[in-house]
């Protein structure tokens, strides 16, 4: 069963987001999004693992970036010594997205998924930190920061009109009960520059 730690976290994940105030405030930057964080049966035995997915506001019908974020305590610390376990988000992909796509809005299309229907994603993974944040109301918020370990490098691969293509992430996180703020970048493999994502600071998702 899944630790009272990783349910707090998982507590704090769930749910359905979106940038709206963001958006309107900077839409030079900041795409209006829609962002989904739905349970999964996977891996329940030690773990919590989560399916997400965003869409643009005003396209909710082609949703994308499907992906699985596993909370989990290394199997190095599941022993207790006294002190609060570390915990890690390990990414997974999923090896037919179009399967499980619009899940956000159809969370019955996640009944069925099994640990054949992921793969695992190396250097995929974010360290959890217990850490208050600060609001746009500057009322300080109990929350998590997940950041990359040192010298991790995420990596995943996609079809691109047919062609098996590897892309290139920066991963990390904040959230709190009633937001989730994404630093998630894509980077170009061939400048190592961030291309697409938080390119001027965090998407600061509010739940909805």
């Amino acid at each position: 069963m899944p630790s009272p730690e990783l349910q707090k976290l998982a507590q704090y994940l769930l749910g359905e987001f979106d940038n709206r105030e963001q958006a309107i405030a900077d839409p030079i930057w900041y795409v209006h999004l829609r962002l989904w964080h739905l349970l999964t049966p996977l891996f329940s035995e030690n773990s919590i693992t989560i399916f997400a997915e965003q869409a643009n506001i005003l396209q909710l019908e082609h949703p994308y970036r499907q992906r699985l974020l596993r909370l989990q305590i290394p199997p190095s610390e599941q022993k207790s010594n006294g002190q609060p376990p570390r915990i890690q988000v390990q990414y997974y992909g999923l090896k037919n997205p179009s399967q499980f796509k619009g899940a956000g809005q159809e969370p019955t299309k996640l009944q069925d998924i099994t640990s054949d229907d992921v793969e695992f994603l190396p250097g995929c993974v974010l360290d959890i930190q217990p850490q208050a944040i600060t609001d746009n109301s500057g009322v300080e918020r109990p929350g998590y920061a997940a950041i990359a370990p040192e010298g991790s490098r995420c990596q995943f691969s996609y079809l691109d009109g047919g062609e098996r293509k590897i892309g290139h992430v920066a991963l990390g996180f904040w959230v709190a009960e009633s937001f989730f703020y994404s630093y998630d970048k894509g980077i170009s493999p061939e400048t190592g520059e961030p291309i697409w994502g938080a390119l001027m600071g965090p998407y600061q998702f509010q739940r909805r």
